[in-house]
């Protein structure tokens, strides 16, 4: 699977984005970042509160209790704002 990190995530990690082969027992966005938060301490840095961390599947918004499902890439992100 390929995982996008941005912004703080990225900085965090130190990559821009990664190749990866998702174990089963990972099955959400949350089972992801936390799985993925074991690869580095700049990932456990980047996913240390996932209340500020946000995601998304083949490019669409989901919530860290989404199913992975068939999704092909996964971008992880701090939250928004707008104006």
């Amino acid at each position: 699977m390929k995982i996008l990190y941005f912004s703080s995530v990225r900085e965090a990690i130190g990559l821009a984005e990664e190749e990866v082969e998702v174990p089963g027992h990972v099955r959400t966005a949350g089972d992801l970042a936390r799985w993925l938060s074991g690869r580095s301490e700049g990932h456990a840095r980047a996913f240390a509160d996932l209340a500020h961390v946000r995601a998304a599947f083949d490019m669409a918004l989901c919530e860290m209790d989404t199913p992975l499902g068939t999704a092909r890439e996964a971008a992880f992100f701090p939250p928004m704002t707008g104006g």
